[in-house]
């Protein structure tokens, strides 16, 4: 198992994302004041951000878990449909909280479905994982039609109303933090106005899904079991050989991604809203996947850029000018990829970066105005964005989508 490679200590991983974090925070503020754009970084912005991020959080967790183990997860997006019913329906009938187990459950067995599919019958990951998506679908709007239709504010695409979880706040923290924000000072003031943000009204499935990114870490690279698990994503033979069953580490594996994907869903029933509606899930399964392959596959980067779709998909519940800064944002993060890519003597990087660097500052000049319809596409614009700058630098698991079979291994 020597092939599997150790992360770095925690204190150089987080250090090294406080230096990045805070040049970040410098620019925002920045562009804050210079397109007077104060919701940008205001608690509500915060707070929105992070009820975006969750989902596609757990949704990367558990596309992250799947292919830790050397199987592609497309069907996270079904799993999660799968989850926001399963909770809508056990909420409805009992409470949120059962729900919530609920979603976990009927994400799990899709989960394992999918093991069975792919590591038993030999299906196509990504063939499995698409049906899994589509069937997804169907099955929902079919439960739908026999459980919600006829209940009131139930149809066929939506449920009754399900109650809510629970949020938490930290006592006395938002009054002391309150006269540094509302000085308006830069930097400070902002500061202030994301703790405010992090800290008030935080739903408890938030909370959780911080534990299960920091559990996943833990079991993935400090146990036992997780190296088993990372060594047959890599070299399911080698690890074979040294007496880890690689087709039981993948159930494994799959049965948590899918309980994963479904707690997303559910987040969307009990949190996000209070209701499930047909098309409520809107591609994050899909968006989780780029965060795992955003963050190279482990879990602190998948946050990170769980974070950063989510802020971006804030945005669009924000005031219209504050989508008008990432403009400004944009334009400048170009130009400093164009100056890296002329230091490393790279024509065609420099030149498309240079040209997305001019057309983006052209525009907030010329324009400053942001078509509601570039607005409700921005989150998957970031994600494209972010992950073709990022393929670069990426290393994925080197048995990643290759079916393990013994008897051809032999």
């Amino acid at each position: 198992m020597s092939t599997v490679t150790e992360p770095r200590t925690t204190r150089s991983v987080w250090g090294r994302w406080w230096v990045r974090a805070l040049p970040a925070l410098l620019l925002l503020s920045a562009v804050a004041d210079i397109a007077d754009t104060p919701d940008l970084l205001s608690r509500g912005a915060v707070s929105a951000s992070l009820r975006f991020a969750v989902p596609i959080v757990l949704a990367g967790l558990g596309g992250l878990w799947a292919e830790r183990c050397g199987v592609i997860n497309i069907g996270l997006e079904g799993m999660m449909i799968i989850g926001t019913w399963m909770g809508a329906w056990a909420g409805f009938q009992w409470s949120p909280w059962v729900g919530v187990l609920a979603a976990i459950a009927g994400g799990a067995v899709f989960g394992a479905f999918h093991a069975l599919m792919t590591v038993s019958f030999g299906v196509d990951q990504a063939v499995s994982g698409i049906a899994i998506n589509v069937a997804a679908l169907g099955l929902g709007r079919f439960l739908s039609s026999i459980f919600f239709e006829g209940q009131p504010g139930g149809g066929i695409s939506q449920s009754p109303h399900v109650g809510q979880i629970g949020n938490v706040s930290v006592p006395g923290l938002a009054e002391v933090l309150d006269p540094i924000a509302s000085l308006e000072t830069p930097v400070i003031s902002d500061i202030a106005e994301i703790v405010i943000g992090v800290t008030t009204g935080v739903s408890l499935l938030t909370l959780l899904a911080a534990v299960l990114v920091f559990l996943s870490w833990w079991v993935l690279f400090r146990t036992s079991f997780g190296l088993r698990l990372r060594a047959c994503g890599e070299n399911p033979a080698a690890a074979d050989s040294l007496g880890v069953n690689p087709n039981r580490m993948r159930y494994a594996a799959l049965t948590v991604s899918g309980a994963l994907a479904g707690l997303g869903g559910a987040f969307l029933v009990t949190v996000a809203s209070s209701i499930y509606r047909e098309g409520q899930v809107a591609g994050r399964g899909f968006i989780g996947l780029a965060t795992v392959i955003f963050g190279n596959w482990m879990p602190g980067r998948l946050t990170i850029g769980a974070l950063l779709f989510g802020f971006t998909d804030a945005l669009r519940t924000r005031q219209e000018t504050t989508m008008t800064a990432l403009l400004i944002v944009g334009a400048v993060v170009f130009t400093f990829l164009t100056v890296r890519a002329v230091r490393a003597r790279n024509r065609g990087a420099t030149f498309a970066y240079a040209i997305a660097a001019v057309g983006l500052g052209w525009w907030f000049l010329g324009f400053g105005v942001v078509p509601s319809e570039f607005v409700g596409f921005a989150p998957h614009l970031t994600t494209l964005l972010v992950l073709s700058l990022a393929h670069q630098r990426i290393r994925p698991p080197q048995g990643i989508g290759v079916p393990y079979r013994r008897s051809e291994a032999n």
